[in-house]
């Protein structure tokens, strides 16, 4: 390492950026569950992303201190997903490390690795072997190696990163789910490009594994100022990755199914926004073209509804905040409005697909008028980034960490705010896992399961997040699935997404009826995307 200046630390990060953003969908398609979710990929690129934003607002000649922050902090703010919150815990051990002793050296890195390690493990309730944290620990091992046989900084850090591939490669004989599926874990083989990138970006260091392209041009924003907000209904946006297709024609399609058209980037990621009054057949179209995420869909006159009346309910001055406030993470209109009428205060638009990252999590926290809130992140895959809110919240916060909205109507109903926080977290979370959650959605892809063989476009039944029930039709699967999950139960509450008309949930409501009358069923009305229904059980 010939040149230490803040600049080359800068350009190195950005190598590594470089490098997985250019393997983010090979590594999206190593995710091994045949359900549309947050992609690994995606969602460790959107973090790095951040990390170089807030990387590229330092003043010329940064201090490490200023460094270390500026990727601490970025990476935090950015983080999507679960495998976003752990890189973000990565770099932050990685920061402390080299934050202890300013002097580059073999023994800085390798104790900066084990840092790293030791933090990254903590942020985990449940570590698992075989994934990104079993790779981190097989790097940091590799360091101290290295280290210990006297070798030199260049040539520990093209130990470290063959060790890291080579911990990819060992996944699978750890963990079953991907041997059984011929995958290596998508999180470890992220790091590992991660840490290749930010080696090769060095001079004399060149691998085998990869070549890395870096990516250069600017997006460019075209208006379409001939649209009138009363024509249409819906605010939709989103970003489409992999469209083999040229803007222009993008642009032309969106133009004729709404208003307010908006088509930026090339063909590696396009972002589009539209007005109209079909989402669902504009994310259809989309999906045939590429793949899609970040999606928001926000329905204009219900927007200014609330904005209304979010005016209306804005504390006046010198009103005391209240005890406890409540923060959700919600997918669909419906459920959004159930949520609210159970006390929530401020919703957080989320779920599969669309994970929010901390930023979006604590900027609902600090809207909310209340000493202390609890938050629902009401996906597993967002309950490490809900987590991570306390670490920046200027008041106190809580979670709860439900991993469906059914679970945090059931803790909403248990809350009676006589206790102190701690005691009130535990309470929730009991009666939030007393609730049993199914969901119906179409595979994306061939697959295995526990209830046998998939094919891409099956309906699935997923109990608990997992596959339990295969089949051809909505109906069929739902009341194969709360046979399933109604051994014991007492209520069955039945949520309709989207893509679900009155006349089949009430066709299905009373199959549920008929096929268990033991069970109490109520319906409701969610309006979720990408599953047409969910089930709660209790």
């Amino acid at each position: 390492m010939t040149d230490t200046s803040a600049p080359t630390a800068i350009d190195l990060i950005k190598s590594a950026a470089v490098a997985l953003k250019a393997r983010k969908e090979e590594i999206n398609r190593l995710n091994v569950f045949p359900v549309p979710d947050g992609d690994t990929g995606t969602n460790m690129s959107l973090t790095m992303d951040a990390v170089i934003a807030d990387l590229s607002a330092l003043g010329p000649d940064p201090s490490v201190a200023e460094l270390c922050r500026a990727i601490t902090h970025g990476s935090l703010m950015g983080a999507r997903g679960n495998s976003g919150v752990i890189l973000s815990q990565i770099l932050r051990g990685l920061c402390e490390g080299v934050m202890a002793d300013e002097t580059v050296s073999g023994t800085l890195l390798a104790d900066s690795l084990s840092r790293s390690t030791t933090v990254a493990f903590q942020a985990v309730r449940k570590p698992v072997e075989g994934t990104m944290l079993t790779v981190l620990k097989d790097m940091a091992a590799a360091a101290q190696a290295g280290t210990g046989a006297g070798a030199s900084l260049d040539e520990l850090l093209d130990i470290v990163v063959k060790a890291a591939f080579e911990s990819v490669r060992r996944g699978p004989d750890l963990l079953p789910v991907l041997k059984e599926h011929g995958v290596v874990d998508a999180g470890g083989f992220g790091l590992a490009i991660l840490a290749e990138g930010f080696v090769t970006g060095m001079d004399g260091h060149e691998f085998s594994e990869r070549d890395i392209a870096v990516a250069t041009g600017e997006l460019t924003v075209s208006p379409a100022n001939d649209w009138d907000d009363d024509e249409f209904l819906y605010c939709t946006e989103f970003l489409l990755w992999g469209a083999d297709a040229d803007k222009s024609f993008i642009e032309e399609w969106v133009g004729a199914k709404g208003g307010s058209e908006l088509v930026v980037g090339d063909r590696e990621t396009y972002k589009i926004h539209v007005h109209t009054d079909d989402p669902g057949s504009v994310l259809a179209w989309a999906t045939s073209l590429g793949e899609v995420g970040e999606v928001h869909i926000n329905n204009m006159r219900r927007q200014t509804a609330e904005r209304t009346e979010m005016l209306r309910a804005e504390p006046k001055p010198n009103t005391p905040p209240k005890s406890i406030g409540f923060v959700a993470v919600s997918s669909g209109p419906g459920l959004s409005d159930i949520l609210k009428s159970l006390g929530v205060d401020e919703i957080v638009t989320g779920g599969q697909t669309m994970n929010p990252s901390t930023a979006e999590i604590l900027e609902a926290v600090e809207k909310v008028h209340a000493d202390t809130v609890i938050i629902f992140p009401n996906n597993r895959n967002i309950v490490l980034a809900a987590q991570q809110v306390g670490s920046v919240s200027q008041r106190p916060t809580g979670v709860v960490p439900t991993t469906s909205v059914p679970q945090a109507f059931a803790a909403l109903l248990a809350f009676d705010g006589s206790s102190d926080l701690p005691t009130i977290l535990a309470e929730m979370t009991e009666a939030a896992s007393a609730v049993r959650t199914g969901e119906v959605t179409t595979a994306v892809k061939d697959a295995k399961g526990k209830a046998g063989a998939i094919k891409a476009g099956q309906i699935i039944g997923i109990a608990d997040h997992e596959i339990e029930v295969i089949g051809e039709s909505v109906d069929e699967v739902t009341i194969k699935l709360i046979a399933v999950l109604g051994d014991g139960a007492e209520t069955l509450t039945i949520l309709a997404g989207e893509e679900l008309d009155d006349a089949s949930l009430a066709r299905i409501a009373e199959a549920a009826a008929a096929a268990h009358p033991d069970l109490e069923v109520e319906t409701h009305r969610g309006d979720q995307p990408l599953y047409p229904v969910i089930l709660a059980l209790e």
